[in-house]
């Protein structure tokens, strides 16, 4: 009789895999039609019948993420990975999803197993040190980064990755190394030109760098970063009005940009041009309510002017400001990677 039953349930078993297998089969077929509900439907049903069928538990997942529908394309995808684990797209997908449910650190843990089974994968690199980046992972962005370039040095965007990677990372010798090859490389780039111009500035070499900077200006008009840095620069060495030309021009060419916008109003008090320098930050504070630093430049106008009631109140919106976002104005530091 057990014997008997034993037959019984493996027989059950493979009939729900056939059958599972069937729907599934149908529900691609539903979805090269577009007919996604109905594909979703008997996929969910495959599911159901065998719950460890991996065509049904990745397509239904990859449905999902296409769909935009994070929550739901998770756990199938997890349970897809666990059942193939050398499927690479299952842990690409994965790391998609969780990203998009806002868990960055699963998501490079799900990348990191993809990556072992494609190690040579240029796309997933990068995506990998920009997420790591934004965890304030610089180390590890910097290595993979490296890593990246090392596999392909034709490609002048991988320099740029590397060179922010170990900027972050507080490696500025690597990245000006880095920056150096780069404008080497690529002469006529107008970002390889502005990044090798900020680290010569930074290290005292104003005369080098201004001369990277005006090739940069004069390769890209429309390349915002040098017209800010130039004018910011003339800013520091109390050249106000020659300034502001440049950093009009990084504004023309990015209208969002907050920090030319803020140089801007700084040269414009310099020169005392109130009303200007007002117009200017109260313009930036819509395009960002929560940086704190209009408030403060307008703060110091209005005590400049004689409106102290109004320059303690911008003063008081300043600090609060600073402490609701203080990495606006604060240099993020690294960290590693958690292990678990």
């Amino acid at each position: 009789m057990r014997i008997t039953l034993l037959v019984c349930v493996l027989g059950l078993a493979r009939a729900d895999a056939q059958d599972a297998a069937a729907l599934s089969e149908q529900a691609q077929t539903f979805a090269e039609q577009k007919r996604l509900d109905e594909a979703e439907k008997l996929w969910s049903q495959a599911i159901h019948l065998s719950p460890d069928y991996f065509p049904a538990l990745f397509n239904l997942g990859y449905l999902y993420v296409e769909e935009g529908k994070a929550s739901d394309a998770e756990p199938l995808l997890r349970r897809a990975a666990e059942l193939s684990p050398h499927n690479f797209n299952t842990y690409y997908l994965l790391g998609v999803t969780c990203r998009s449910l806002g868990r960055s650190e699963d998501a490079l843990r799900a990348w990191r197993s993809a990556l072992r089974l494609q190690p040579n994968n240029l796309r997933l690199m990068q995506i990998m040190s920009v997420e790591y980046s934004k965890g304030r992972y610089f180390r590890e962005a910097a290595e993979l980064a490296t890593r990246a370039l090392n596999q392909k040095d034709r490609d002048p965007n991988l320099y740029f990755l590397a060179i922010k990677a170990y900027q972050d990372a507080g490696d500025d010798a690597t990245a000006r190394e880095l920056a150096k090859q780069t404008v080497a490389r690529f002469p006529d780039s107008a970002r390889a030109n502005f990044e090798y111009a900020f680290h010569l500035q930074k290290d005292g070499e104003l005369s080098n760098a201004l001369m990277y900077l005006k090739k940069a200006m004069k390769t890209d008009a429309h390349y915002e970063e040098p017209f800010f840095f130039y004018g910011n620069l003339l800013v520091d060495q109390d050249q106000s009005a020659e300034a502001i030309p440049y950093l009009k021009k990084a504004i023309e060419n990015r209208n969002d940009y907050v920090p030319a916008r803020v140089v801007l109003a700084r040269a414009l008090m310099k020169l005392e041009k109130w009303d200007e320098a007002i117009a200017e930050l109260k313009e930036t504070m819509q395009l960002d309510p929560s940086h704190p630093q209009p408030h403060l430049l307008l703060s110091q106008i209005y005590f400049r002017v004689g409106e102290e009631a109004k320059a303690k109140d911008e003063k008081q919106i300043s600090f609060k400001l600073r402490r609701e976002n203080p990495s606006i104005l604060e240099a993020l530091q690294s960290r590693p990677f958690p292990q678990n």
